[in-house]
């Protein structure tokens, strides 16, 4: 078999992202053929070289790969390292046989549509800035919305310096807003809102690209499909011509 990186091969048996499993070989918890293995670029045959992690040989048979959509609740961490009693959002997927790690993150108190998988490739591909997918999230507030604050949100706010603002804004109840941005940022669209000096009650995301979170109940997940997983790269038309808010 002809080789490859070593970085895909730990990818393919469901280790890490090739990034992460690169910032493994770095830290020197893998070998091959016994031997500590920190350059990156270094090639393997994945059926004839040992390979270890950790002290703890990978599986020569490369993992399926698998992407879930989970509707996280409240109170779990988009994260792998756990810290005390921390609950996690990929705690929530038990059938799990390969590694598992969020795409991206939303915060602890941010509910909704996060994508978990195995696929590093998938993961980057999604999370990098080049591929602007559209993020849109619901905001219920404690006061009621008025016109001036949807004005407010509209106009965005700096985060690191740099300006960002909001692709559409409109007001869907007294105390709620829908929200769809771009970036990314932490903790976005908080930032954006904090500037009307309105009070959140609860912040779902619902949507990425147009892959939609639908009905899924809360804590709940399934398996995405190829056609699925390409959703999330496509642009809704009617985003681009958003109308005004109905106040």
């Amino acid at each position: 078999m002809e080789k490859i990186r070593l970085n895909k091969i730990l990818a393919n048996a469901g280790i890490a992202s090739r990034r992460n499993s690169d910032l493994l070989m770095q830290e020197g918890r893998v070998t091959l053929n016994g031997q500590i293995c920190t350059a990156l670029g270094t090639t393997a045959d994945p059926k004839k070289d040992f390979i270890t992690v950790d002290g703890k040989p990978i599986s020569k048979k490369p993992a399926k790969q698998v992407t879930y959509l989970l509707n996280k609740p409240s109170g779990y961490i988009c994260s792998n390292k756990r810290h005390g009693n921390d609950k996690l959002a990929i705690d929530l997927i038990k059938e799990r046989k390969a590694r598992l790690y969020t795409i991206g993150r939303l915060d602890k108190l941010t509910e909704g549509l996060i994508l978990v998988t195995s696929e590093g490739d998938y993961a980057n591909l999604v999370m990098h800035p080049s591929s602007n997918i559209e993020r849109q999230y619901t905001v219920k507030t404690k006061q009621e919305v008025t016109y001036e604050d949807i004005q407010k949100i509209k106009k965005g706010t700096y985060i690191e310096r740099r300006k960002i603002v909001p692709v559409s804004v409109s007001k869907k109840k007294k105390r709620e807003i829908s929200i769809t941005v771009m970036e990314g940022k932490k903790h976005e669209v908080r930032l954006l809102v904090a500037r009307t000096g309105l009070s959140i009650s609860g912040l779902k995301r619902i949507r990425l690209g147009c892959l939609e979170l639908g009905s899924l109940p809360k804590g709940a997940h399934r398996v995405l499909s190829e056609k699925e997983k390409n959703l999330i790269f496509e642009k809704r038309a009617s985003i681009k011509k958003a109308t005004p808010s109905k106040l």
